[in-house]
């Protein structure tokens, strides 16, 4: 909530005539990421209206403000859109805030400012995304990013490269596994997330140094595996430091 206004600014406020300035509509495009079987998947819709009709897009909505009731934050409207877009519940996934996307016609209806958040989900989740909704995981591997609508396919390349430079400083592989997790399927987010291989014994080398410090904690119970069952852990701290 904004400062309390003094006298000066009720007077102003009531001569100002905020129709003498330009309206800038704002919206919201979700970077929803998974993995799913060692591959980075994000998250599509088929467009069902013009502009772009048929074509790929982020999820994504206008801010509801002004004769749109009730009105609602840049945080809100983020939430409601990876909920009704996903129907997953809410504040279920890990979603942040990425940057302001305003180039001029980025949105051939009007001036368009978008404010793009990027939410990562466990795959366990993931697949609780119902197929009826004109969503799909799409391979970000193979996904051809050229016939995205808007400037969404600018919006996933800056997610992904602010993913990638976070990835080893944070805890947001984390939030790409499972609630319980083994060495090799944390390796594999690291692996589909960078797309590069990680050679298993420096990695497990690592993973014991988060035991050590205190990040990760061995889990009741085990992985089934096809060689022998695999011990799982479990997350016990949000910092890697």
């Amino acid at each position: 909530m904004g400062s309390a206004l003094g006298p000066e600014d009720v007077a102003f406020l009531a001569s100002y005539r905020a129709q003498d300035w330009p309206r800038i509509a704002v919206t919201v495009d979700m970077v929803v990421l998974t993995v799913i079987d060692s591959d980075l998947k994000v998250l599509a819709v088929t467009r069902p209206d013009p502009p772009f009709r048929g074509r790929l897009a982020l999820p994504g909505g206008f801010v509801r403000a002004g004769d749109q009731a009730p009105d609602e934050s840049l945080d809100d409207a983020a939430h409601r859109v990876l909920a009704d877009e996903t129907g997953l519940p809410p504040r279920s996934c890990r979603l942040e805030q990425l940057q302001a996307f305003g180039d001029l016609g980025r949105d051939p209806r009007m001036r368009v400012i978008s404010v793009a958040w990027c939410a990562l989900v466990q795959p366990g989740l993931a697949a609780r995304v119902p197929a009826d909704r004109d969503a799909q995981w799409c391979s970000v591997a193979t996904l051809d990013t050229t016939t995205l609508a808007f400037d969404h396919a600018a919006i996933l390349a800056r997610a992904l490269e602010r993913l990638r430079a976070r990835l080893d400083d944070t805890p947001l592989a984390f939030a790409l596994v499972p609630p319980t997790f083994t060495i090799p399927e944390l390796r594999a987010v690291y692996e589909a997330v960078r797309a590069e291989s990680y050679d298993p014994a420096n990695f497990r080398r690592r993973f014991r140094r988060w035991i050590d410090d205190g990040v990760i904690a061995p889990a009741p119970g085990h992985r089934t595996t096809a060689r022998k069952p695999a011990p799982v852990y479990r997350v016990v701290s949000a910092s890697l430091s």
